[in-house]
C-alpha cells in the first residue's frame, strides 16, 4: 500500500517530542534539547552530544570557560540534516570530540531565522555558497571564523581537532580573522540612506537585464547550471519587465521556465505542489522536500502569469498548488505547516529520500492496466523519465495535443483518463487494484 497522506514533519516531531519527554528512560542519551518545543531540536534531544539551545546564558558560560561555540543550524524537513545527524551527531566518537572541545548549540532556522541569517552570511563570505545543515565554529562571543554545510564523519573529526589546535597555537590570528569577518557581515547588512542617490533609469535596467540574460537557459528555463532553483521573485520581475517593455525574448524565456517547471518532476503531478529544487538541468529529479514559502510565492507567480497570458497550464498549476497547500500544509485550526520532509518510508519501512514520490514501471503497469500506455507516454516512463534503480520520476515534455494525436484519442477523453488515474493515486494508492 502506497501511503497517501503525508504527516507534516512539524506535527510528526511535536508528537514524537512529547513521547520522548514522557519516556526518556528508553534512550541512552538525553541532552538539554529535551526541554525545547521545536521539532528540529527535539529530533536531536537524544544525541550523545551535549546540545543546548541558543541563549544568553550559554554564551556567557562560553566566555567564562573560554570555549569555542559549535553552532549547527538546520530544520526538521532537511534531508542532509538527517544524514549528518545519523553519520556524525549520533556517533559516540564524534560526541567525545565535540563535548570536550566545544559548547555545542543547535538552532532551528525556522524558529530563529535571525540567527540563521547572520551565520549564513558568514558561511557565504567564507566559502562562496551556503545551505543546510549550516555548521559554524565561533569564538566564545559568537563571532564566526569557520563554516561548512554537510561534512562526513572522519572529515568532521579531523576538522574539529585541527580547529581546536589552531586556536591554542595562534589565538590572536583566529581572533583577528573572526573580527574581520564580523565587520564584513555588518557591512553587507548595512542599509545606507543616500538622500542624493538617483533612481535607476530605464536604460540602466535594460543593460542589467541584458547582462543577466547571458545566464539564462533559453531551452530548459532557469539558469545554465544544476542544481536549478525556481527563484519566483526573479521570474516575477522578469514577467513584469517583459510586459512593460514588450520584450518578446524575455517573455519567451519566462514562459519556457514556467512551462518546464510545471512539466518537470520538480512539480508533483499526483499530489500537487513544487519541491525545493531540481538536481539536474531539466527540472526532473527534485530534492523532494516541499516548502510552504516556495509554494506560496509560486502560486502568486503562476497566477500573475495566467492573468497576463491566459495559459491554461498556469491556471491548472495554481489550482493544484492551492489544493496541495490546503490538504497537506494547512492545519485544522487554519495555521500552516512550514514544510514536508524529503525523506519518506519505502516499502521496507525505512526512511529514504523521495521514496513516496517515485514509481517502478512494473507497479504502474499492474495499477493502470489499459491506461498505462497513455500514462507512459504522457509522463515519460522511459529513459527520459528514469531516475535510478528502476525508479521513475514523472515528467512531461510534450503538449497534450501531441500525445492525444499519437494515441488517436480525443483531447478531452485523454485528459479524463489522466485525471482519473491521478485522482486514484492521490485518494487510494493501493497496489493491489487500479483505477476503475
Amino acid at each position: 500500500m502506497r501511503p497517501i497522506y503525508r504527516l507534516s514533519v512539524l506535527l510528526l516531531f511535536m508528537v514524537h517530542g512529547q513521547a520522548q519527554k514522557t519516556d526518556e528512560m528508553n534512550f541512552e542519551h538525553t541532552n538539554a534539547l529535551i526541554n525545547e518545543t521545536s521539532p528540529y531540536l527535539l529530533q536531536h534531544a537524544h544525541n550523545p552530544i551535549n546540545w543546548e539551545a541558543w541563549s544568553p546564558e550559554v554564551l556567557t558560560r562560553a566566555k567564562k570557560e573560554n570555549k569555542f561555540l559549535l553552532i549547527s543550524i538546520g530544520y526538521a524537513a532537511c534531508h542532509w540534516c538527517h544524514v549528518m545527524e545519523h553519520e556524525c551527531f549520533e556517533d559516540e566518537e564524534v560526541a567525545m570530540v565535540m563535548n570536550e572541545n566545544f559548547i555545542n548549540i543547535k538552532i532551528d532556522r525556522e524558529e530563529r531565522p535571525d540567527i540563521d541569517h547572520i551565520y549564513m552570511d558568514a558561511l557565504q563570505m567564507m566559502t562562496g555558497s551556503g545551505g543546510w545543515p549550516l555548521n559554524i565554529v565561533a569564538l566564545p562571543d559568537g563571532r564566526p571564523f569557520w563554516g561548512a554545510t554537510y561534512v562526513k564523519k572522519n572529515d568532521w573529526i579531523k576538522i574539529l581537532t585541527q580547529l581546536s589546535e589552531i586556536y591554542e597555537k595562534d589565538t590572536e590570528k583566529v581572533k583577528e580573522y573572526a573580527q574581520k569577518l564580523s565587520e564584513g557581515i555588518k557591512a553587507i547588512n548595512l542599509v545606507e540612506i543616500k538622500p542624493n542617490a538617483s533612481v535607476m533609469t530605464s536604460g540602466q535596467i535594460d543593460k542589467a537585464v541584458e547582462h543577466w540574460s547571458s545566464y539564462f537557459d533559453i531551452f530548459l528555463g532557469g539558469y545554465k547550471r544544476a542544481p536549478k532553483f525556481m527563484m519566483p521573485v526573479n521570474l516575477n520581475f522578469l514577467l513584469h519587465y517583459g510586459i512593460a517593455k514588450e520584450d518578446d525574448k524575455i517573455l519567451e524565456y519566462v514562459n519556457t521556465t514556467l512551462t518546464k517547471m510545471a512539466w518537470g518532476g520538480i512539480f508533483d503531478h499526483v499530489g500537487g505542489g513544487f519541491s525545493r529544487y531540481s538536481v539536474d538541468t531539466k527540472w526532473h529529479v527534485p530534492h523532494f522536500e516541499k516548502m510552504l514559502y516556495d509554494n506560496g510565492q509560486l502560486t502568486s507567480l503562476y497566477a500573475k502569469a495566467y492573468a497576463a497570458t491566459k495559459n491554461e497550464l498556469y491556471k491548472e498549476t495554481v489550482e493544484r498548488m492551492i489544493e496541495f497547500i490546503k490538504s497537506e500544509l494547512t492545519d485544522t485550526s487554519f495555521g500552516f505547516y512550514s514544510s514536508l520532509d524529503a525523506d519518506s518510508l519505502n516499502e521496507a519501512g525505512e526512511l529514504e529520500e523521495g521514496a513516496y514520490y517515485v514509481w517502478t514501471e512494473e507497479e504502474l503497469k499492474s495499477l493502470l492496466g489499459n491506461d498505462f500506455t497513455i500514462f507512459k507516454d504522457y509522463y515519460n516512463i522511459n529513459s527520459y523519465g528514469h531516475w535510478e534503480h528502476g525508479n521513475y520520476v514523472l515528467i512531461r515534455d510534450s503538449e497534450d495535443e501531441k500525445i492525444a494525436k499519437k494515441h488517436t484519442i480525443g483531447l478531452t477523453e485523454m485528459k479524463q483518463i489522466l485525471k482519473k488515474v491521478v485522482k486514484y493515486f492521490w485518494r487510494n494508492g493501493t497496489k493491489e487494484t487500479g483505477p476503475d
